[in-house]
């Protein structure tokens, strides 16, 4: 099983990114997807989550952040909007076979390597 991030990078308060997830190696309609992410220094939170067509977000990104699944293609994307300082961190793509998005990340047994997002002026 592989899980490769791409699409993080620097961007200015109020800018947008969108995060993908691309899977190998699972049947990926059989997976919770999710995202998380580490900020230095402090611990690891899930950002948002995927199943079947439920979607879970952290509360301070409802509104701004989007999940979205393409089962055909297996991949997931992280759309990212209005984008605040308190955002930078790594996000890590997320999976767990099985119809549940569960909340904390020992959870998830398979992760990608991370990519970084910096929201910074």
């Amino acid at each position: 099983v592989q899980l490769v991030e791409s699409g993080g990078g620097l961007v200015q308060p109020g800018g947008s990114l969108r995060l993908s997830c691309a899977a190998s190696g699972i049947t990926f309609d059989e997976y919770a997807i999710g995202w998380f992410r580490q900020a230095p220094g402090k611990g690891r939170e899930r950002v948002s989550c995927i199943v079947g067509r439920d979607s879970y977000y952290l509360p301070p990104v409802k509104g701004r952040f989007t999940i979205s699944r393409d089962d055909a293609k297996n991949i997931v994307h992280l759309e990212m909007h209005s984008l605040k300082p308190e955002d930078t961190a790594v996000y890590y793509c997320v999976a767990r076979r099985g119809r549940l998005c569960y909340f904390h990340s020992h959870e998830f047994p398979t992760w990608g390597q991370g990519t970084q997002v910096t929201v910074s002026s």
